[in-house]
Parts: structure tokens; C-alpha cells; sequence
């Protein structure tokens, strides 16, 4: 009797280990199954091997300084750039594991634990999805859907990918792309970008409380928004600094001090419209289509054949200084800013009438709006939805809610009603400039300002404009002179009414410049001070002995892109010039003679790395040493003594324009400094190039078209409206020791034979004047 109980305990505990093993092996079958499935692609279609070993993300180009910080970049939707592990802080990689994945060193894709807990406990005691899930989410599978099958499939494909990721990549490789590919909202795709735009600072300067905040938002970017919803993404955050603590990465006492922390966000939008250097950007994004066009793509099988600015992740190293690049943009708004209040005082409708335009009938005025209407926007977007003229100049008419540029506004922007005619001529009220600085030696430009603010005013008058010289153009008349003639800039001839005849140079009239004031002094005067103070008939006199031609000889090796007619009148400014093209040529000058054509690229990588192009200088021999130093001694007189004076001496401050108009007064420079201000006619453009030997800088201020303007040139010249920017910008850079800003003088060549020193000039002349007397006296 006992023997059969025992025989029957034994018989029901075999059935049991049966049972166990059954079900074990058939889980194991099944799981195998649901693998083996899911690999054949019964559960949806996988990526291939190649495809895992090579995922195919879309990456922003990037645009880097001369000094290492990013500029901008070039996106479309995916504003991202990728980081390698090494570039990651260690306090956001032990962020990164103790919130989403703590056995990640542990398992090969899948957390068998914490699967079978969430199975278990259904989802309610936390998730099971590791890293390497997420990342396969992430790359290949997409958003989970509502639907409970196709959540399971997708399951499984994630579960397929994350051990294939597993094999092909070190988990370090495998954090690195995971924070790289998430979107993290605003624009912030990719964990570079969140770095940058919520907090102003690279992932490496992260400290723990700010990542996170952004492993936080790894669960839902969209939700845990911090700009939309502060408080909700502190708590997350708070969260996350709680698992931190639970696993000993930090102290409870360190989460606690951690915990009270305000969310200390620096918002810096990266759009193509806003930052820093966007003229430069604007500029950069049609010279690397025209470099795109030129160069085809190595292309391996399935990929394009041609790089894509926008997808492919290049990386262009740029000549431009971020924080020289940063000096000018400010030192333009602080001086654009006050000179437009003074304009706008000059221009109520007591005091004109036909504001902005200033002393031309209202048949011109007309004419200048009926073009404005028809280059805009508004005018092209209707007409290509095939709108009559009739219905467009009518919606021209309509008042319209809109948003518009105002320097009143910390955010130089205002909103307003009016008509988009009003808004054409509200825009033209606003006077324009251009400012680029170069370092003459190897053509290397270090800023580049185009505009007031690009989002309102997109024309780049750094490289589209087309503006008279003025009086920046008389240096080559003066170089074309000492170059031909050996003239010494302390020669002296008379400012007297001085006439071209007809039929000479190729004038059908006699042409006789005045000078800027109507008068003439009738002395005589060294070279150097007529050209510091912009004397026209000395200029006549000497476009006269050389003739234009030798001018237009010159100007042809100092890349000016519009041709220069040889007339006599390109010696006053007459040229069509631009920013760009005249800091270019000024730099010949500071460059001993040597022209570098402007440069603003010097290499471009592909995103592993590969040089795909490297600049290499163009240089041209346009003037002798001597020469070239004869004219820094000529133009150094105008800040000696001439019309930018006011950058050394200061003059009577409580004068009416220095108290409205000149910005950053006294400047009070003592080093160095050659230049040479100029105003068109009229007033309607106001220039300074201005030199030190190793940086050259033009600014160039006035209105879109040419009625805009001052009535004074008390207001309208050079010295008042573009001259007061290069002072702020040069203050700024020599503030700033690292920039090495040079404050020395100009190198002299040696054996010079053109005498630049005046005072021994003058006594060589009294010498000469004394041997010529006491041979007059010899009897022979």
C-alpha cells in the first residue's frame, strides 16, 4: 500500500517537470519562431546588413569659424550633427543609462529582466525598451502605432534590430547614435543642436542638471517642451535626477541642491534667419550650390550622384572670426540705430514732404515705387497663381495685419496695420549698410555684414550692391600718379579751377570738377593733404598728367567685377563698386603691392572627414613696395589731418552732429591708422576704408535708392555715417587682446626713393632751390 502512494507522488511530480519543460522548450520554439519570422520579413519588411552598417540619416552641413564655433548650418528638416562618444560628458552618458537603460553594459539588445517585468506587472512597474530598442525605433521602424498587432510586429522588428545593432556596433557607438538621430523639437534634432539652442553651449560644457533635463525629454520631446511647458519638463527632470541619485551616480543630498535649481534655459534659435553672420550664410549658400555644380559626388551604388548642401552633412571651414564677426554686427546696430533716429527727425512731414525722397518730383517717386511693388513678393507669388495686374495693385491697397522691422524693439519688431504699398515705402525709410574686414595678407575675410537685420532686409550690400566710389576711388588716381610720375606725397600743386578739355581722354565735353564745397583756395597744397581732405581739383590734375587709362589699368588687377570706364570722371568716384571688391583692393596697398582676391572658404570635408576642396591663394603683383607705401603715408593723413581725423582728436563734442549722428565719440586711436572717407553726390552714400597692417575694413551707409538721403553733408558724408561703425568695430577688436589686432605701423620697405617724410622733402627742394641759385650766380 505504501509503495503504490509513493509510485503515484512520483507519477504526479514527473508530470509536472514534463509540463515545465513542454512549455519551456515551446516558449523558446516560439520565441525562435517569432525571430526567424520577423527576420524573413513576415513581420514587415527589415533593413538590409549593409543598411544597419551604414544607417542613412540626413545631417545639417555645417559652417565653422576661422576660430572653431559653429556658425550656422545648412537643413532642410533635420537640423542635426553628429558627435562621437569622445565628444560626449560623462555626466550625460550616466544620465543617458540610469534613466532609459541601467543594464545597457549588461544585455545584447534586449533586457530579458526588465521584459519580463514589464510583461509581468503589464507595462505598469516601467518599460523594457533598451538603448539599442529605442535606437532601432528610432532608425528603422517608427512611430508605434495605436493598433495592438502592429505594435507587437513592430515590437519584434525592434527587438531583431536592437541584437543586429548590438553585433555591428560598440555600445558606445550605439549611445553616440541614439542621442545623435532623436529630434529633440525646435529645430533641435540630434543632441548637438538641443545643446546649442537650450542652452547656448556645446554638449561637453553640459552640466548635470541640464542634461537632464534633455535625456528627460528623450520619453516625449513634444510634451516635455521647455519652452512651452517649463514646469512639466522640470518635473521630468527632477525625475531623472532622482534615478541618477537611486543608482549612486550622484548623492541624495547632491539631487536635493540639484532638485531646487530654476530651469536656466538660453534660448538660441538656429533658423537661416537669425544668428550670427546670416548675410555671410546667405552669401556661402550660393557659392557652395555653384561649388556643388562643379563638383559631382563620388557616389556608391544606391546613393546620389551629386552632394546635397542640405543632407549630407559637409563641413565648411570659413575664413570668418566669430567674435570679430559679433564686434561688427554690434557696432552696426549701435550706430545704425541712432543715425536712423536722426534721419527719421529730418524726414516728419513737416519738414519733407515726400519722405523718404528728398529734393526729385513726384513723376521719379512713382517710378521708384511702381518697381518696388513689382520686384516684391507679394507681386510674384500672385502673379504665379495667376492673379490680373488688376486684383495684385489692388491687394496692394488693403490694410493688413503684419509684422515689421523697428529699432525701438528689444526685438526690432513691431506689429502693425497698414497697406503692403505703405509697408514699401515704410522699408525705404530705413538707411542700409555693408561692412566687411579682411586681413590684407592672405586674403582672409573676418566679417562680413551685409544688411541691419536679415530677416527684414535680405539684399546683401556686401556683394550684390552695386555703389559709387566717391572719394574712395581717388587712392588709385593717386597710385596711378606716384607710380607713373615718382611723385613724393609732399608735392604740391595748386587747388585753382582746373578744366579737362574736350576731345582729351575721351571726354566729348570739357570737364572741370568743383570742389565738395564750391570753392577753391588757391593754394598750394602737398598731396597728402588734398587727399585727406578729398580736394577734386587736385585730383583732376593728376588724372590729367597720367591719364585714365593708367587708373583703369590698375583697377583691372584688383578684381572689380563691372567695367571701368576710361574717362576722366572715374576720378572722383563715378565707378560702380561694391563692398566686397573695394576692401579687396584696398588690401593691395596694406599687402605691399600684392593683390589676394578676398577669401572666404578654405576647405570642405564630406561628414567623415574626406577634404573635398582646399583653397589656394590668388595673388597678383599690381604696385612696386615703395609705391604701395607711399600710399599708406598719403592716406594716413586723412586721419592725421583730414576728414577722419575725428578717429584720433577729439574735436567739439557738444556740436549738434557729434551729439545726434557720431556714435561711440571719442574713439581717441593713436596707433597708426591709413583710410579714406567717401560721399556721392548729393549725400546719398557715405563710405570708410579704413587700414591697420593686418586688417582692412570698408563700411559703406545709405538709402535703397539715391533720393534717400540726408540734405546735409554735416549728416550725409562718409565721416558721419560710415566712419563712427569702423571706430565702434576697431574698439571692440582691440578690446579683445587675443584677436591680435595689430597696433604697430605699417613695415617701410628699405632704399625707399620716393621721399615720404615731408620735412626732408621740403629741404631736399630748399637745397636743390639753393644750388640752382649759385649756378644762376657762376659767370661762365
Amino acid at each position: 500500500m505504501a509503495k503504490a502512494v509513493k509510485k503515484k507522488e512520483s507519477t504526479g511530480f514527473f508530470k509536472y517537470i514534463k509540463w515545465f519543460w513542454i512549455l519551456f522548450v515551446s516558449g523558446i520554439v516560439f520565441v525562435a519562431l517569432i525571430f526567424l519570422s520577423a527576420s524573413w520579413g513576415l513581420f514587415g519588411e527589415l533593413p538590409p546588413y549593409e543598411y544597419l552598417e551604414n544607417p542613412q540619416t540626413n545631417l545639417a552641413s555645417e559652417i565653422l569659424s576661422s576660430d572653431g564655433q559653429t556658425l550656422g548650418k545648412f537643413y532642410l528638416d533635420d537640423n542635426r550633427t553628429n558627435l562621437k562618444y569622445d565628444d560626449l560628458p560623462e555626466n550625460l552618458v550616466n544620465t543617458l543609462i540610469a534613466s532609459e537603460d541601467i543594464r545597457f553594459q549588461e544585455h545584447s539588445g534586449i533586457d530579458a529582466r526588465g521584459t519580463l517585468r514589464a510583461a509581468f506587472f503589464l507595462g505598469k512597474r516601467g518599460g523594457a525598451s533598451t538603448i539599442s530598442q529605442q535606437l532601432a525605433r528610432q532608425l528603422f521602424v517608427g512611430v508605434r502605432s495605436r493598433n495592438k498587432f502592429e505594435t507587437f510586429k513592430q515590437k519584434v522588428k525592434e527587438w531583431v534590430l536592437a541584437i543586429r545593432l548590438e553585433r555591428s556596433y560598440t555600445k558606445e557607438e550605439i549611445i553616440s547614435m541614439y542621442l545623435n538621430i532623436y529630434d529633440f523639437g525646435n529645430n533641435a534634432d540630434g543632441i548637438r543642436s538641443a545643446a546649442r539652442i537650450y542652452f547656448g553651449k556645446e554638449p561637453m560644457e553640459l552640466k548635470i542638471e541640464e542634461s537632464a533635463m534633455l535625456i528627460g525629454m528623450l520619453q516625449n520631446s513634444s510634451l516635455y517642451n521647455p519652452l512651452r511647458r517649463e514646469e512639466l519638463t522640470k518635473n521630468k527632470r527632477n525625475i531623472v535626477l532622482g534615478q541618477l541619485a537611486r543608482y549612486d551616480y550622484i548623492t541624495e543630498q547632491e539631487k536635493d541642491s540639484l532638485q531646487a535649481l530654476k530651469m536656466d534655459i538660453n534660448f538660441n534659435p538656429e533658423n537661416h534667419r537669425e544668428g550670427l553672420a546670416t548675410y555671410f550664410r546667405m552669401y556661402l549658400q550660393r557659392y557652395m550650390n555653384d561649388w556643388i555644380s562643379k563638383n559631382p559626388k563620388p557616389a556608391l551604388e544606391g546613393e546620389r550622384d551629386r552632394w546635397n548642401l542640405y543632407l549630407d552633412g559637409l563641413r565648411i571651414y570659413t575664413t570668418i572670426d566669430s567674435r570679430m564677426q559679433k564686434n561688427a554686427e554690434e557696432a552696426v546696430s549701435e550706430h545704425m540705430k541712432r543715425l536712423q533716429a536722426e534721419f527719421f527727425v529730418q524726414n516728419t512731414p513737416e519738414r519733407n514732404r515726400t519722405a523718404p525722397f528728398l529734393d526729385v518730383p513726384q513723376e521719379e517717386i512713382d517710378k521708384i515705387m511702381e518697381r518696388a511693388m513689382k520686384r516684391s513678393e507679394r507681386w510674384r507669388i500672385m502673379k504665379e497663381k495667376g492673379s490680373s495686374e488688376e486684383e495684385i495693385r489692388e491687394s496692394f491697397t488693403k490694410k493688413t495685419e503684419m509684422t515689421v522691422f523697428d529699432w525701438k524693439s528689444d526685438t526690432k519688431e513691431k506689429d502693425t496695420i497698414m497697406t503692403p504699398l505703405d509697408s514699401i515705402r515704410y522699408y525705404k525709410t530705413f538707411l542700409r549698410t555693408a561692412m566687411m574686414s579682411m586681413e590684407p595678407q592672405s586674403g582672409h575675410v573676418k566679417a562680413w555684414v551685409g544688411g541691419i537685420d536679415y530677416k527684414h532686409f535680405q539684399y546683401d550690400n556686401v556683394f550684390q550692391g552695386a555703389i559709387q566710389a566717391g572719394s574712395t576711388f581717388k587712392p588709385f588716381v593717386y597710385a596711378a600718379a606716384i607710380d607713373q610720375l615718382r611723385l613724393s606725397p609732399c608735392e604740391m600743386l595748386p587747388d585753382t579751377e582746373y578744366w579737362i578739355e574736350a576731345g582729351k581722354h575721351g571726354n566729348m565735353e570739357a570737364w572741370g570738377p568743383k570742389n565738395s564745397d564750391g570753392t577753391y583756395s588757391g593754394k598750394n597744397m602737398t598731396l597728402k593733404y588734398a587727399l585727406a581732405n578729398s580736394v577734386n581739383t587736385v585730383t583732376a590734375q593728376l588724372i590729367d598728367r597720367v591719364g585714365p587709362k593708367s587708373v583703369v589699368n590698375i583697377t583691372n588687377n584688383l578684381g572689380f567685377s563691372r567695367e571701368i570706364p576710361s574717362v576722366p570722371s572715374i576720378a572722383l568716384g563715378t565707378a560702380d563698386v561694391n563692398v566686397y571688391e573695394m576692401v579687396g583692393a584696398y588690401g593691395m596697398f596694406a599687402n605691399e603691392g600684392v593683390y589676394v582676391k578676398p577669401v572666404m572658404v578654405t576647405r570642405i570635408e564630406d561628414k567623415n572627414g574626406t577634404v573635398l576642396y582646399e583653397y589656394v591663394p590668388e595673388t597678383k603683383d599690381v604696385l612696386s613696395k615703395e609705391v604701395s607705401y607711399a600710399m599708406i603715408e598719403l592716406m594716413k593723413g586723412v586721419t592725421q589731418s583730414g576728414s577722419g581725423a575725428r578717429l584720433r582728436h577729439s574735436f567739439n563734442i557738444n556740436n549738434t552732429v557729434y551729439k545726434e549722428v557720431v556714435t561711440g565719440y571719442p574713439y581717441e586711436l593713436t596707433n597708426p591708422i591709413a583710410g579714406k572717407t567717401g560721399t556721392t553726390q548729393n549725400n546719398s552714400d557715405g563710405w570708410f576704408m579704413g587700414m591697420v597692417p593686418n586688417l582692412v575694413t570698408g563700411v559703406w551707409v545709405g538709402g535703397e535708392d539715391k533720393p534717400i538721403h540726408f540734405n546735409r553733408t554735416a549728416y550725409g558724408q562718409g565721416a558721419s555715417m560710415a566712419l563712427p561703425i569702423w571706430g565702434l568695430y576697431m574698439k571692440k577688436n582691440y578690446a579683445d587682446e587675443e584677436l591680435d589686432v595689430s597696433t604697430e605701423d605699417f613695415e617701410k620697405p628699405e632704399n625707399m626713393s620716393i621721399i615720404v617724410d615731408c620735412d626732408k622733402f621740403f629741404a631736399n627742394q630748399q637745397k636743390d632751390t639753393d644750388i640752382e641759385e649759385d649756378l644762376e650766380d657762376l659767370d661762365f
